[in-house]
């Protein structure tokens, strides 16, 4: 019984590392590259459809570290734009599943490309713990209450203005801790976000040039807000990227990509949080984005 209650002990404790970890540390492509990870109002902001892959993996081979995937899907036909975003969290024991389906609507307000754009996503959150891995008593009452946690709904909403240059915009994700009082006890979660950048072009000889600031606003239960400000740079015709986030938990973000035709793929480093760089060597993500029907 003392060895199943010292490792419940740790186990809580490296779950809610991990809910920080992907808190305060999201999939670096959603700052511009796949903007509906984090706001539903963005699915189908392009025209056409459009797959986004992702991975993250920390860089050191401790058994047990944070690994991320996500999958999702967007697709435009007119003013509505339709997405699928799938996410899994897998840490130690721990594991963390979303899937949801979202609906978008996008709004013109001017004949110069400005627009309001609106989302809702819906959809089931599944955590578990793999009680198969364990090294004790699997039938403990306690890592039984831990590994049969009801599947539940969840939901995103958000809100955009978008012109050719400027973005805004706003979103609240995990509705479901505004609803249910038992989640109110817990932590990391995050509340809501805002996000403001502005695009700027320029005409070389040969190929164009973007640079794009950005600065990004989150509300996180219980911890700190946190702010998330860079740039990305696009050169060659938006053929290569540069991008660059600095993020107030004191780590960074830095990516580099490449366009060649319907295709994508990007790789970036983000390092460790203040708090847990003693333990950890950051994460390297990659990511493969496939268009089509533009």
């Amino acid at each position: 019984m003392n060895k199943i209650n010292i490792f419940l002990f740790a186990l809580l404790l490296f779950g809610f590392g991990k809910r920080s970890m992907a808190q305060l540390n999201p999939l670096g492509t959603q700052y511009y590259f796949n903007q509906y990870a984090a706001n539903p109002a963005m699915a189908g902001i392009r025209p056409g459809m459009e797959l986004n892959l992702g991975m993250r993996k920390q860089f050191n081979s401790i058994s047990g570290s944070p690994t991320n995937h996500a999958l999702t899907a967007q697709y435009r036909y007119e003013k509505v734009g339709l997405g699928l975003n799938m996410y899994s969290d897998l840490a130690g024991l721990l594991k963390q599943s979303r899937v949801t389906g979202t609906y978008a609507y996008h709004l013109p307000i001017s004949k110069e490309g400005k627009e309001l754009h609106f989302g809702l996503s819906l959809g089931m959150m599944y955590q578990r713990i793999s009680a198969d891995q364990i090294d004790g008593d699997a039938d403990d009452g306690s890592v039984m209450g831990l590994g049969q946690r009801e599947t539940y709904f969840d939901g995103d909403f958000g809100v955009a203005y978008t012109s050719d240059r400027f973005t805004i915009q706003a979103a609240m994700p995990n509705m479901r801790h505004f609803f249910q009082k038992e989640d109110n006890k817990t932590i990391d979660q995050s509340l809501y976000l805002t996000a403001i950048s502005y695009k700027w072009y320029f005409s070389g000889a040969e190929s164009s040039i973007s640079f794009e600031p950005k600065l990004t606003f989150r509300a996180i239960k219980g911890y700190d807000n946190l702010i998330d400000a860079g740039a990305n740079i696009s050169l060659f015709d938006d053929k290569l990227w540069m991008m660059a986030m600095y993020h107030s938990s004191k780590s960074a973000t830095m990516g580099l990509g490449i366009n060649y035709g319907v295709f994508s793929i990007m790789g970036m480093y983000t390092s460790e949080t203040a708090a847990l760089r003693t333990y950890a060597d950051g994460s390297f993500e990659i990511g493969l984005v496939y268009r089509l029907f533009k």
